[in-house]
């Protein structure tokens, strides 16, 4: 198969794609191919900053999930994260949740297919909750954080909360105790929420 045609060819530089939900965003990088392979450029600091995407990142986490896991939905309270996520191997589906207290978009997600034939990455602030269901046989999956994992910080919201609708096309998802175990949006008290900060 010849990469060229199957890859995206964007040298032009990286492109900012809105979604539904304010300040989340699609990142397309720049990507490109010919017969040899493909050169991308993943993450490059002025160019995305130059896009309004202007954190210091500071953590790279990579993880290997097989279909049906569902991870998430994460979120720090006190040294909140904005993630920058890509998928290098197969496909998953990729949530982010608006918890902060006073937000106009408060309960409110956005759902989007990551892959690593699509290249896309997703851009998720500070004081979204966060997660992925692994759509194909196995998923590697890479993010930046804006800041450290910090287990005594961490919060979360159950993956199928009744109010936040979310359309994971799954009834029994592959959950970890932790996950199963996490509260409804609504049960969490304000102020184990993130505050809106316009």
């Amino acid at each position: 198969m010849n990469p060229s045609l199957t890859l995206p060819r964007r040298a032009g530089g990286f492109e900012r794609t809105e979604t539904d939900l304010p300040g989340v965003c699609l990142i397309a990088p720049a990507v490109v191919a010919d017969a040899r392979g493909f050169f991308a450029e993943i993450y490059r600091a002025d160019h995305l900053a130059a896009l309004g995407i202007a954190d210091v990142f500071v953590q790279d986490n990579h993880s290997r999930s097989r279909r049906g896991t569902l991870r998430g939905l994460h979120a720090q309270l006190r040294r909140p994260q904005a993630k920058l996520c890509r998928v290098t191997q197969g496909e998953v589906l990729d949530v982010a949740v608006d918890i902060r207290v006073g937000s106009p978009h408060f309960g409110r997600h956005v759902a989007v297919h990551l892959s690593a034939e699509s290249w896309l990455e997703i851009y998720v602030p500070r004081g979204f909750a966060h997660g992925f269901l692994v759509l194909s046989d196995y998923a590697e999956f890479q993010y930046k954080c804006s800041d450290f994992y910090d287990a005594a910080d961490e919060i979360g919201v159950l993956w199928n909360d009744p109010a936040l609708a979310i359309p994971w096309g799954v009834t029994a998802p592959e959950l970890s105790a932790k996950d199963r175990a996490l509260p409804c949006l609504a049960e969490i008290p304000p102020e184990r929420l993130p505050r809106f900060e316009g």
